[in-house]
C-alpha cells in the first residue's frame, strides 16, 4: 500500500514538472521578444550619418562602438577597418590612447596588465576586420549615455556616445 502512494506521489510530480516546463517554454519566447523590441538593434555610438561617413573618409573606419563592460569597470572601444593605410594610428605602439568625458574632462586610459600587456590591439590593420581597445574605468564614472571624446596620437573622435 505505501509504495502505492510513493509511485503515485512521483506521478504527481512528475506531471506538475511537465505542466510547469510548458508554461515556462510559453512564456520565456514573448519575454525576450518585448526585451528584443525594446533595445534597438544597430545602436551604434556614432550618432549621426554625417560623422560616420567623415570618418570612414578621414580615418579609414567603421562601425564604432563605445561600450561599458565588465560591470561598468571598463569601456570598449570597438571598430571595422575598411582603409588599413589611414586606420594605422589607432593600432600605433607609439600613440597613447585617451578615451575622455566630455561633460568632466576624466581622461581614461588602456590598462597594461603584467601577463598580458596592454588591453588593445596593435597589429597591422586589416581591411574587414574588427579591432578593439579597453579602457579602466575603476570609479565607474562613465555610464551608458555619456559622450566621450576619443583621443590616439592626432586622431580626435569627438561626440561618441557611451552604449
Amino acid at each position: 500500500m505505501l509504495t502505492h502512494w510513493i509511485q503515485l506521489r512521483k506521478m504527481l510530480l512528475l506531471a506538475l514538472g511537465l505542466l510547469a516546463s510548458g508554461i515556462v517554454a510559453a512564456v520565456a519566447p514573448a519575454a525576450a521578444a518585448a526585451a528584443a523590441a525594446a533595445v534597438p538593434l544597430n545602436f551604434n555610438s556614432v550618432h549621426s550619418g554625417r560623422q560616420a561617413t567623415q570618418l570612414r573618409r578621414l580615418w579609414g573606419i567603421d562601425d564604432i562602438h563605445v561600450r561599458s563592460t565588465a560591470s561598468g569597470a571598463l569601456v570598449r572601444f570597438s571598430y571595422r577597418v575598411v582603409d588599413a593605410d589611414k586606420a594605422k594610428i589607432l593600432n600605433s605602439k607609439q600613440a597613447t590612447p585617451y578615451l575622455v568625458d566630455e561633460q568632466h574632462g576624466l581622461a581614461l586610459q588602456v590598462p597594461v596588465m603584467e601577463q598580458v600587456g596592454q588591453l588593445r590591439q596593435v597589429a597591422a590593420p586589416q581591411n574587414g576586420r574588427d579591432y578593439w581597445m579597453a579602457f579602466s574605468n575603476k570609479g565607474r564614472y562613465l555610464k551608458p549615455g555619456n559622450h566621450v571624446t576619443l583621443m590616439v596620437g592626432t586622431l580626435r573622435i569627438s561626440g561618441l556616445v557611451v552604449e
